[in-house]
């Protein structure tokens, strides 16, 4: 009978703990695409969100470069810095999770109190002995979904935090391989201008010899001195850019620069090649979408927390224990002390203070919804800027290998007229330099290649499991 009277106010009890003022989260729309602009001849793959990205930099044939991202993942202070903040979040959701149950807490203690003899109160006796030991508990009853939503909000942020760790990883590991590579494509630099300069010193010697045997005019002699300082400037500011390439490459790794040095190796091969996502796909492979998308679905569970506060917020609390001026007689019946109540409190009167909050927690969700946006524009654009960059490099390397062969043809000829009295030498200065140039370039073209192949699979969220390899060195 008294079970049958109970059971409205249970049934209303449950209907009203299943209480969310949250709204019903969709993931919000973005700009979406059929397909990347630039990606006609690419493969497009369409692998699962958890498929694996594996150690991508392998694709690129170097072991030197596998152990230097090896040592990034052991020993980087910032990957270190995003572990730690990810323990972070992971931990501020445990300690939010604990809401959802009862605490039990408990207090002991013994004590001797001495009242005062002038006191107004009088006591008696005014010393005594006092012995206890309690346990609590306390709990909120979650009616209105407050405390659901503060835990949803934080595993939301644990996953985004997550997230931020492998877009973290991500970037440091390609930052990693575009530098790695560029100080190749320096090294390639260094080479071709020691070249220069060598050559550049035998053809001051030879121009030398000419003027003195009355051959050559003074002024060949000073283009050919201004020549090979021109060349020593290049060669110098080559080792300099070098330099500070490792240094940061040093840093990367987590070493001092002056423990840390690579010796030269010369960039060589062609990039790997690399399957293009479908545009949907892309936003399920990027951990910066993920993180933006994960932070959209916190704020939406905070405008929950922020509409719970239009509404009492009901508390249980109560306690059992034993509380004696004698230990002999502590652990009696007589002892037994407790206490069980409940409390609510809720706003009366604000004056609009839990409107602003709900309206605070709207504009930060309507921020984070812009922010997931801009987050998934900003991809499509990296994957288009490094499709477009690898689909032009390729013609330019073509290009840049006639320009190479034409210059060196260029050059051997106006050699040959020089040193058969029928050219000047400010002739072959002009067609050293364009040589020189052409050369130049044609690293340049290789080493932004590779790189923007790195690049390419950073902005597709990372490597994919499978892929053709194609070994550079």
């Amino acid at each position: 009978m008294k079970l049958r009277r109970l059971a409205p106010a249970l049934s209303l009890t449950a209907l009203v703990a299943g209480c969310n003022f949250a709204p019903d989260y969709t993931t919000p729309p973005s700009a979406q695409a059929p397909a990347f602009k630039e990606a006609d001849g690419w493969q497009a793959v369409q692998p699962a969100d958890a498929a694996p990205r594996g150690d991508w930099w392998t694709r690129f044939g170097d072991s030197r470069l596998n152990d230097l991202e090896d040592r990034l993942d052991k020993s980087s202070p910032t990957l270190a810095q995003a572990l730690a903040a990810h323990d972070q979040a992971l931990a501020a959701a445990g300690i939010t999770e604990a809401a959802q149950v009862p605490n039990v807490s408990y207090n002991a203690g013994a004590e001797r109190f001495q009242h005062s003899k002038n006191n107004a109160l009088k006591t008696s006796p005014n010393l005594y002995n006092d012995f206890y030991g309690q346990l609590g508990l306390s709990w909120e009853i979650d009616l209105w979904g407050r405390v659901r939503n503060l835990v949803a909000g934080a595993r939301d942020r644990a996953q985004a935090s997550e997230a931020d760790l492998a877009s973290v990883k991500l970037s440091l590991e390609s930052d990693l391989a575009a530098d790695y590579l560029s100080l190749q494509g320096f090294d390639a630099l260094q080479e071709l201008l020691d070249r220069t300069v060598k050559d550049d010193e035998e053809a001051l010697a030879y121009t030398t010899r000419r003027h003195d045997g009355g051959v050559a005019a003074q002024v060949d002699v000073d283009q050919a001195e201004a020549q090979l300082a021109s060349s020593r400037t290049q060669d110098t500011d080559n080792k300099l850019l070098r330099a500070q390439l490792e240094h940061a490459i040093a840093i990367l790794v987590g070493e001092a620069p002056a423990n840390f040095s690579l010796p030269p190796k010369i960039l060589a091969g062609t990039p790997p090649t690399v399957a293009a996502a479908l545009p949907s796909t892309l936003l399920e492979r990027r951990p910066d979408i993920a993180a933006a998308e994960r932070r959209v679905a916190a704020a939406n569970a905070d405008v929950g927390v922020a509409r719970a506060g239009y509404f009492p917020v009901f508390d249980l609390a109560s306690f059992i224990g034993l509380d004696s001026s004698r230990t002999n007689n502590l652990l009696r019946a007589p002892s037994k002390t407790w206490a069980f109540g409940a409390t609510a409190a809720g706003p009366l009167f604000d004056d609009g203070r839990t409107d602003s909050q709900v309206d605070q927690a709207r504009a930060v969700f309507q921020q984070s919804v812009a922010a997931y946006q801009q987050a998934v524009l900003g991809a499509y654009r990296d994957v288009e800027d490094n499709l477009v960059a690898l689909h032009r490099l390729e013609e330019e390397a073509g290009s840049s290998d006639q320009a190479v062969n034409a210059a060196k043809r260029a050059y051997d000829q106006a050699e040959t007229r020089y040193k058969g009295g029928i050219a000047t030498y400010l002739e072959v200065i002009t067609a050293q330099n364009v040589y020189l140039q052409t050369q130049s370039t044609a690293i340049d073209i290789r080493t932004r290649r590779m790189t923007a192949s790195v690049r390419l699979i950073q902005a597709l969220g990372g490597g994919w499991d499978g892929l053709a390899q194609t070994a550079s060195n």
